[in-house]
């Protein structure tokens, strides 16, 4: 998959970031599935993707599963110095998109840039319902197609975090690492 970008950002938006943890290995309890040793070193490469392009979380909530943990931790080293400290929702563990969407409703106004790591397929869902009409066609198409381990998507949004439900959010770009 594809990195791409919309034309024309919003200087005045707000960042959401929405991302699937890093690749998990399997195990009887799925709670407390670890990331992979391929995981490890996707997370961080995440991190230092999103310091690169300018998209730096203010304020990041993460599932309070193991392997979302563990993905927030590699991503937070990936981001350096500039790295929030994680919230961890177990109301985010295998939520489908309308706890995700939840979850940013519910974050302050004050926070202009937003991330969320979660699972499968509510990331994708949540991403897709969000994503306005005059999104990027290909990092659109990139996030329908699929929402790999590791897998980000960057929106720009104009409204209030409260009001986001269905397609209020530029999909500006989207990564799989």
């Amino acid at each position: 998959m594809s990195e791409t970008f919309a034309s024309t950002p919003r200087h005045d938006a707000k960042k959401l970031i929405i991302m699937r943890h890093a690749e998990a290995d399997w195990g009887l309890d799925d709670f407390n599935r670890p990331l992979t040793k391929h995981g490890h070193a996707q997370a961080p490469q995440v991190g230092r993707w999103l310091a690169d392009n300018g998209h730096i979380p203010e304020m990041i909530i993460s599932s309070a599963a193991l392997r979302t943990r563990q993905t927030t931790t590699w991503v937070s080293e990936g981001l350096g110095e500039k790295a929030p400290t994680a919230s961890l929702s177990k109301q985010l563990y295998n939520a489908p998109a309308s706890r995700i969407i939840s979850a940013i409703n519910g974050a302050p106004e004050s926070v202009r840039s937003l991330m969320i790591v979660a699972h499968l397929p509510g990331v994708q869902d949540a991403s897709l319902q969000l994503a306005r009409p005059d999104s990027d066609y290909e990092a659109l198409m990139d996030a329908s197609y699929g929402f790999a381990p590791a897998s980000v998507a960057v929106f720009d949004v104009l409204d209030e975090w409260a009001a986001l439900d269905t397609a209020d959010a530029v999909l500006r770009a989207f990564k799989a690492f």
